[in-house]
């Protein structure tokens, strides 16, 4: 019944990587896609919610989607919204791992799988990050393969390189800050 499944409040918006969706739950983020293609986030947000009813707009979306699309323009440390994240035990884990990447910071599957105790996860590991429907929030972007190569990426190769410059950017301009404040004259 539809009365007593908890409303999913959802709002779409433009980033530096082109459309946006996100939506979020009174937990938290429930979901953040990236895609050209509006109506398509849009179906598979109704898909994986079914029954929930959806509502656009709304204050505390609005000022998450500010947040969002504010991070993907200058990445810093410190963005970490409340997540409603679900999936498998598996994937919750890796998803852990992955928030544990520092802004500006790499890991590969194989590390991935190592920190969460199964090191012969590592194609688990990708299933995980290609499952993950918070983009951004969760980074599965900062995931590269082991020789360092970037790969995949479920929202477009061309958006995790665009991340992950910005990220690189972000990362050298706060440590220049912090250095040159240092610097006794």
């Amino acid at each position: 019944m539809t009365g007593d499944v908890a409303p999913i409040y959802f709002s779409e918006g433009e980033s530096l990587l082109g459309p946006i969706l996100a939506a979020t739950t009174l937990k938290g983020i429930c979901y953040i896609a990236l895609d050209n293609h509006r109506n398509q986030m849009l179906n598979t947000l109704q898909s994986k919610f079914q029954g929930a009813p959806l509502i656009e707009g709304g204050s505390q979306i609005q000022g998450l989607m500010v947040q969002i699309v504010d991070f993907i323009t200058s990445p810093r440390i410190g963005f970490d919204p409340k997540l409603d994240a679900s999936g498998t035990p598996f994937q919750l884990r890796v998803w852990g791992a992955l928030k544990s990447i520092g802004v500006g910071s790499i890991a590969s599957y194989t590390q991935i799988a190592s920190m969460i105790g199964s090191p012969k996860a590592i194609r688990a590991v990708a299933s995980a990050c290609a499952a993950n429907s918070i983009a951004i929030a969760i980074p599965c972007h900062r995931i590269v393969c082991k020789n360092g190569e970037i790969s995949g990426y479920r929202w477009g190769i061309s958006r995790k390189k665009e991340l992950l410059a910005r990220e690189q950017a972000a990362l050298r301009e706060n440590f220049q800050n912090s250095h040159s404040r240092s610097k006794v004259p």
